[in-house]
């Protein structure tokens, strides 16, 4: 390719980097789409196994967000409610299975109005913040030097209570254990949500799915950008000026305008630049590091938990699997499960033999739903921490004190460089919506420019 024979160049081909570029084709700029897999998507990936397509990364769809709502529209996408009739079961800190109707969780009346007021606690401090600018909210500082489980700590005295609020973030969210971020970052998880009611409330965030998966938002995308888009181009080298880019991929050299960066804040370090980002700006990124989960895919002859009156939907931050929903697609007779097994003890089976491991999760899954959760037809596990590029999932969070000390710098161009992700979003941070946001935000910083 000649010497800026595009106006932009966009590395990544997930959510945040098709976005962009189709906003700023849209705008009469033009624009080449690099992607290192060989395939679109990012984090978001329908992959068929054993003749049931499985949503591999993200899924889910809830009514505030309103970015990905648009997109969908606008792609001609039909989405389909998750399936949520009947009871839901909880394991709690007795180690007893109960079976539960609507949000309320099955505990103690003790326990009930203490997660009242942690709730409340919560809805109260991410009020008080712009998820785009958490570093701003009144005492972020001191909420940023104590970590979320410090703060629950300090804050109630009802050690159940205190797992369960700290199930719906640590491990059901950020996937780190809550001893390692911030109180702030908590609050930030629930302000990128609108509230922490919305995050815990599983009617409200896990609303929808996409017909064919959310998959089809970058596949759909990129079918409109077209011979814009290549797959397999993995990025290695990135020469800047103040005028622009060059940028090397094997014998591929393309030099443009304006480079946007859509890759995760732990992939920017895989990029040589010449010269150097600024040191800032490296030092941000080392700072910020992926939780670790395995996403579960158990696939039946028939979704048996609903003949038996449940809803697929459960809890316990006692189990292995510390959440579990049905995941049957909108025209399957077989019945899916979905569950999730994160931070420690997804260290704890990450470390043991693979059939070992299913036995495990496949054991938990059936102290929800009985014994017959334990001979799935099919089983897969999604390790998004084995993938190179991701190297985790959902989102990548900062350590202690991190948000406000590195948080204002995530935006900052580097000359020509627009950097972001679904990582540096404020609302839908780490979903899809907050990928759709980031895109469009980067190129209109580019348009504006």
């Amino acid at each position: 390719m000649s010497d800026h024979d595009v106006d932009v160049l966009v590395v990544g081909a997930g959510a945040t980097g098709l976005s962009a570029a189709y906003a700023l084709q849209a705008a009469g700029r033009t624009v080449l789409v690099l992607e290192s897999r060989e395939r679109v998507g990012g984090r978001l990936w329908t992959e068929e196994v054993d003749g049931v397509d499985l949503e591999i990364g993200g899924q889910w769809v809830s009514p505030d967000q309103d970015a990905l709502l648009a997109m969908l529209d606008e792609l001609g996408l039909e989405t389909f409610e998750r399936h949520r009739e009947g009871e839901s079961v909880y394991v709690g800190l007795d180690g007893e299975r109960r079976t539960f109707t609507g949000e309320q969780l099955p505990v103690p009346p003790r326990v009930e109005s203490a997660m009242a007021r942690l709730t409340t606690s919560l809805d109260e401090l991410a009020a008080q913040m712009d998820p785009a600018r958490p570093w701003d909210m009144p005492g972020a500082r001191e909420l940023d030097q104590v970590t979320f489980l410090g703060w629950l700590e300090q804050s109630c005295d009802e050690p159940e209570a205190r797992d369960n609020i700290g199930m719906f973030i640590a491990q059901a969210m950020l996937t780190k254990p809550a001893h390692t971020f911030s109180a702030l970052q908590a609050v930030h998880m629930a302000a990128s949500a609108g509230s922490f009611s919305n995050l815990v409330d599983s009617e409200f965030i896990l609303d929808r799915r996409v017909v064919g998966g959310l998959q089809q938002v970058p596949l759909r995308l990129a079918e409109r950008l077209g011979s814009a888009v290549r797959t397999g181009h993995d990025v290695e080298k990135v020469r800047w000026t103040d005028d622009g880019v060059t940028v090397t991929s094997g014998d591929l050299t393309v030099s443009a305008l304006h480079l946007v960066l859509a890759i995760p804040p732990t992939a920017v370090t895989r990029v040589r630049f010449e010269p150097p980002l600024p040191s800032i700006q490296r030092e941000t990124r080392q700072h910020q590091s992926f939780g670790q989960v395995i996403k579960v895919h158990a696939t039946y002859e028939t979704p048996f938990w609903r003949e038996a009156g449940l809803s697929g939907t459960a809890f316990s931050p006692y189990e292995v699997v510390h959440e579990a929903y049905d995941n049957t697609n909108h025209d399957e007779s077989r019945g899916t499960l979905v569950g999730f097994v994160s931070d420690l003890r997804a260290d704890a089976v990450l470390a043991m033999p693979a059939a070992t491991r299913r036995e495990v999760i496949l054991a938990s899954l059936s102290t929800y739903f009985g014994p017959s959760a334990s001979a799935p037809l099919t089983y897969f596990e999604s390790d998004w921490t084995s993938e190179e590029l991701g190297s985790g999932a959902y989102g990548s969070s900062f350590d202690i004190g991190g948000l406000t000390r590195f948080g204002p710098r995530l935006r900052e161009p580097a000359g020509p460089i627009q950097i972001g992700s679904s990582d540096v979003a404020g609302l839908g941070f780490q979903h899809v919506d907050g990928a759709l946001r980031v895109g469009a935000e980067l190129a209109q910083a580019i348009i504006a420019g």
